[in-house]
């Protein structure tokens, strides 16, 4: 264990450096990228008050679930101190303030920060939203912590990221459309440039785990068939609300998100095959009989969780989440 431990930690050194050179291509210079006061009412201007109406009589259009499911978002969004602890503790992470990977870990979360702000924001204006039921929903995810199957594993940690920043790239773009299409264009434009965030950093993480096989790639195939063994579970996965035990709130929140084609079963097998296709899984060579047999695994899954995702139905509205007014 402590081999491979080490293994790992040479690896990471290895791939650090690509990610400096490369880091301005994954995240923006702070004093140029969106913060949220460019998209709110701005409160020093003498139209304020109309722009809060005018954003009031907008979201009163978002259908129940469309905001069930923003709520959702939010909360994750919100959760951040959890991802970044989370980053902090992977092996081959030097805990040093200048260290590369604590560097690109603190302008990852600078950057993921800016969206939970964004979108609280937006709820608190709207006047449909109970915001204390809310407020105690996020507390509770952050101070429930996630348990996502990875341990310290950076190969484990780094394939999850991939997988998940390309998720919640899907369910923003998703939201912003059906946002468009219910007539609030400001949450379209909100969701539309969160989703290119989440976009960019998919694209790091993807990136991180490519070096990862050019140079370990057994070990970085057997912690891919590990974590799709598994299941990449959501970052909320351990969603409640008042009153309510640990993961309660959860199924609810996918459940709206399935039916309003947000993020689906559909979504996760598209998901895996963009992965196989960019890493190239299926043409890999030089592994070693445990990494072959984990290609095999992966390169048959997606057809087969096709085939359990087409037969599944679309769960019914039968919930009322006590975020949400009315």
């Amino acid at each position: 264990m402590k081999f491979f431990e080490e293994s790992r930690r040479e690896v990471m050194k290895h791939i650090e450096k690509y990610m400096l050179e490369k880091m301005h291509e994954f995240l923006k210079p702070i004093d140029q990228i969106w913060q949220p006061s460019d998209l709110l009412p701005d409160s020093t201007r003498d139209t304020f008050f109309t722009e809060i109406k005018e954003l009031q009589e907008s979201a009163q259009g978002l259908s129940y679930d469309l905001v069930a499911v923003l709520i959702g978002d939010t909360i994750t969004e919100e959760a951040l101190p959890t991802y970044e602890s989370w980053l902090a503790m992977v092996d081959g992470v030097d805990k040093g303030e200048h260290s590369g990977w604590m560097t690109w870990t603190r302008h990852w979360t600078a950057e993921e920060n800016r969206h939970g702000d964004l979108l609280n924001k937006y709820l608190y204006l709207s006047g449909r939203v109970n915001m204390r039921a809310m407020e105690v929903s996020t507390q509770y995810l952050i101070a429930d912590g996630f348990d996502i199957g990875t341990g310290t594993d950076p190969y484990r940690n780094f394939i999850y990221t991939s997988f998940q920043e390309m998720a919640t790239n899907i369910s923003h773009r998703r939201v912003a459309s059906l946002a468009k299409r219910d007539g609030d264009v400001l949450l379209s434009k909100m969701c539309g440039v969160i989703a290119a965030d989440e976009a960019r950093h998919a694209k790091a993480y993807k990136h991180f785990i490519s070096k990862i096989f050019e140079v370990d790639a057994s070990e970085a195939m057997l912690a891919f068939e590990d974590m799709m063994r598994k299941k990449i579970v959501m970052p909320a996965h351990f969603l409640r609300e008042v009153g309510l035990k640990i993961g309660q709130t959860f199924g609810h929140f996918t459940d709206a998100a399935e039916r309003l084609k947000v993020y689906t079963a559909i979504d996760y097998v598209d998901i895996l095959k963009t992965l196989i296709d960019e890493w190239q899984i299926e043409s890999m060579t030089e592994l070693n009989e445990a990494g072959e047999k984990a290609r095999d695994y992966i390169v048959k899954l997606p057809d087969r969780l096709l085939r359990v995702a087409e037969r599944m139905k679309n769960p019914m509205l039968e919930y009322k989440f006590s975020w949400i007014h009315g």
